[in-house]
């Protein structure tokens, strides 16, 4: 295409109009190329992959959530426990996993949601093993705090 383009005369208007169409293809590939090779959008500072906006909705749709508030209470009777989660109580889990960082998104998700052990997640997100265990931590601190500013 870029052969293509040098070989136009650009003394004839005829051409010119061709080449803003080849210099228009090529602006457009090459774009399109940039953001499958990098899976960024080109020319974002910041791109929608590290928004927590898509992320908050997802969140209360999730039904494979563990109730991570009952793990917290002393109260861990399954009789007494239900097993689904209500609309409020999947706004509340939004807002406190978007308060999370995310290191501790995952960690937490992993290990409690996916039941992963600590040292299988630290090997897959190329941390340690006390990182994991600082991570879900503080994870577990935020959702105290929310527990206990909710009462």
């Amino acid at each position: 295409m870029l052969d293509w383009a040098d070989l136009l005369d650009r003394n004839n208007p005829i051409e010119m109009e061709d080449l803003k169409h080849f210099n228009s293809m090529i602006k457009f590939m090459s774009y399109s190329l940039e953001w499958m090779e990098t899976g960024r959008q080109p020319g974002t500072y910041r791109g929608a992959e590290e928004s927590n906006v898509y992320q908050k909705r997802s969140y209360e749709n999730m039904d494979w959530l563990p109730d991570l508030e009952a793990q917290l209470r002393e109260e861990n009777d399954i009789n007494k426990k239900h097993l689904f989660m209500t609309r409020e109580e999947k706004i509340i889990l939004a807002d406190i996993l978007s308060s999370f960082s995310l290191r501790e998104r995952q960690c937490c998700l992993l290990h409690k949601g996916q039941k992963k052990s600590m040292s299988d997640i630290g090997e897959g997100l190329g941390v340690s093993k006390s990182m994991v265990q600082q991570s879900i931590r503080l994870a577990k601190k935020k959702i105290s705090d929310r527990i206990q500013k909710d009462s």
